[in-house]
């Protein structure tokens, strides 16, 4: 896997919530497609069958991932080796996973989940972090990549707002892993700015592809004012 691939291009997520209609292996592959035919370098995909899916039609990158959720532990980007591993035969090319020390479901330390994906699976790994310190970890532990992904979203991070350009900005400078800047890139604009802090790559999602995100926040914006009618009441 050529990481230079990626360098100066936009990775675009392609996923639904799982009570979407838009949450099915066809509809997603399509939505892949489309990126691919229109200049995406990359793919962020979530789920192995999805990532099946999209196997089929695309020829770019896929960065794939599992969102697992579990009792007792916040993280749920694949938050274990197996769920990396299937990852991976469904198709991914580098694995996206949750790289700070929160605790697992099954106890394994990122100290020692990260290393051991790179070396039994023999693939990239994108380090999805919130801190500079979980970016310093990732980087120690030989992550190719380095994510913004969870800033705003862990406990640690929760008062914050994507997209993290403070964040992604110490990364860059202090870090010599590439840095892909994520979560919070809502136009064009944002994305020029990410590369003017020193990003390697930038991963946009539901400002492209969230349908089911952006018409509640239109439909949100209509219901903040009183319809008035048109038409002459009865007399």
């Amino acid at each position: 896997m050529r990481l230079e691939l990626l360098q100066g291009g936009l990775i675009v997520s392609c996923q639904a919530p799982k009570d979407s209609p838009l949450h099915d292996p066809h509809v997603i592959a399509a939505m892949a497609l489309t990126a691919q035919k229109r200049g995406a370098v990359a793919l962020r995909i979530e789920s192995p069958a999805h990532i099946e899916a999209v196997r089929r039609l695309v020829s770019i990158p896929i960065i794939g991932l599992w969102k697992r959720t579990a009792p007792g532990s916040s993280v749920y980007i694949t938050p274990t080796f197996e769920d990396a591993q299937t990852v991976v035969e469904a198709g991914a090319d580098i694995v996206a996973l949750d790289a700070t020390e929160r605790p697992r479901v099954d106890g394994v330390a990122i100290q020692e989940l990260l290393p051991k994906i790179r070396k039994k699976l023999a693939v990239p790994v994108m380090a999805d972090i919130a801190t500079f310190e979980e970016g310093k970890l990732s980087a120690s532990l030989g992550a190719e990549l380095i994510g913004t992904t969870l800033y705003g979203y862990t406990e640690a991070t929760q008062n914050l707002t994507p997209p993290g350009f403070d964040l992604l900005q110490i990364l860059a400078t202090q870090l010599a892993v590439p840095i892909i800047c994520e979560g919070g890139i809502a136009i064009p604009e944002d994305v020029a700015k990410a590369y003017q802090l020193g990003a390697f790559s930038v991963v946009i999602g539901t400002a492209i592809t969230g349908m089911d995100a952006r018409v509640t926040a239109f439909c949100k914006a209509t219901s903040r004012f009183e319809t008035k009618s048109h038409f002459p009441k009865n007399e």
